[in-house]
């Protein structure tokens, strides 16, 4: 099969929207990004699939669309629609917008958000007006049922805010270090486990680059030496015989038992060489906190974003995060807890509701992985328009 001439045209009508040029330079930052290492050109992959996806659709490419791809594809078209439907103010809005997605570590997730909240209150049967791009207006959308109005503002959080150690430092630390691990497990063939405890965190900035290149020194130092292990105030370090059963290992996959091990939490990999392996999980010095950084986050864009006057819905996006993540977050009641007690604070004052999502929703995944509706929501029932029947479709807590 092949992609659909709609969908290529699809494609190839948002890449114009956002500047040929423009997007070319982009695909450019993407590839020489991804030059560093197969792990940070698999984090490349997965954090810009969006653009990635639609730069492949309007290619042509010889294959069939995944779902998820038939996803983003509706997302790009709605937002060409929308553009065209804009006022000239509204659409330069909207191109600095795109722009801004297009720019430095940004991604099409704002952009993307702001269309699928659009489109899932329309089809809840509210009138929605982009009050946000068409306007100019502090908040993004405007609802209308029955005669009663609401406010939403769509806003992105990373889900690196509330972690100790990003992602992003890791991936990077793990192409430096993998070439020492193959040279060393060639020499040294087994089966080995490198515990790494980072007390002080470990973040992707260029004020945490002497720490990374630091780790990566005490890593080389370990295996030349020997030694089994190190440990200061910003990491201890530890290197034992990986001892997973093989039996365990076969049965779910190397990855999936270290998972198992070593919690939603620890960042893994492994490198194999010469018929050995070595794995190394690192871990924060404290649990991460990514709900109690979308609470944050709420209380500091709520009192900004919503004028007060008419109830107000935060349409939350939590990025950066994986099915097990996601669903850890749901499960262990840390999304609802922290977002109840943010509908305490004063700042919470004109929010009726509080909605989250992340790319699982999105790119339209099933439960359990997804939530169902497509979000989770909790009501504030102190609001004077918590019970409003017109409401209801889009406030309702759904757990």
């Amino acid at each position: 099969m092949t992609p659909a001439p709609s969908g290529t045209a699809t494609a190839k009508a948002f890449i114009k929207l956002a500047g040929t040029r423009a997007w070319t330079r982009r695909m450019a930052q993407f590839a020489q990004i991804a030059a560093a290492g197969p792990h940070v050109r698999r984090a490349v992959v997965l954090r810009h699939g969006l653009e990635l996806s639609l730069d492949r659709v309007s290619r042509g490419i010889d294959r069939a669309l995944g779902a998820g791809e038939q996803r983003v594809l509706e997302l790009a078209r709605e937002t060409v629609k929308t553009y065209g439907s804009l006022p000239p103010a509204g659409r330069e809005r909207l191109r600095t917008m795109l722009h801004a997605c297009l720019s430095d570590d940004g991604t099409l997730i704002p952009l993307f958000h702001l269309m699928r909240t659009a489109a899932l209150q329309r089809a809840r049967g509210f009138a929605v007006t982009l009050a946000g791009l068409a306007e100019g207006a502090p908040y993004d959308l405007l609802l209308e049922r029955d005669g009663v109005q609401a406010e939403v503002a769509c806003d992105v959080v990373s889900a690196e805010d509330g972690r100790g150690v990003h992602r992003g430092a890791w991936v990077r630390l793990m192409d430096r270090v993998d070439p020492d691990l193959q040279s060393w497990l060639a020499n040294h063939p087994g089966r080995y486990l490198l515990k790494l405890t980072l007390p002080q965190g470990l973040r992707a900035g260029e004020a945490d680059q002497d720490l990374l290149s630091a780790l990566h020194d005490r890593i080389r130092t370990m295996l030349a030496g020997q030694s089994r292990a190190d440990h200061d105030e910003a990491a201890v370090l530890r290197l034992d015989p990986l001892m997973l059963a093989g039996a365990q290992a076969g049965e779910l996959g190397l990855l999936s038992s270290l998972r198992r091990e070593f919690g939603h939490e620890a960042h893994l990999a492994v490198t194999e060489a010469g018929g050995g392996v070595f794995v190394m999980a690192a871990r924060a010095g404290r649990e991460n906190e990514v709900a109690v950084a979308i609470r944050r986050r709420m209380a500091a864009i709520a009192p900004a974003r919503l004028t007060g006057t008419r109830p107000g819905i935060l349409a939350m996006f939590v990025e950066d995060t994986d099915r097990a993540e996601w669903r850890h977050l749901r499960e262990r009641l840390e999304l609802e807890g922290e977002a109840r007690q943010f509908l305490t604070f004063p700042e919470a004052r004109s929010v009726v509701a509080v909605t989250c999502a992340s790319r699982l929703e999105l790119l339209g995944a099933t439960p359990p992985d997804a939530v169902p509706e497509g979000e989770l929501r909790f009501r504030n029932p102190s609001h004077p328009s918590a019970k409003a029947a017109a409401l209801a479709p889009a406030v309702l807590s759904s757990m």
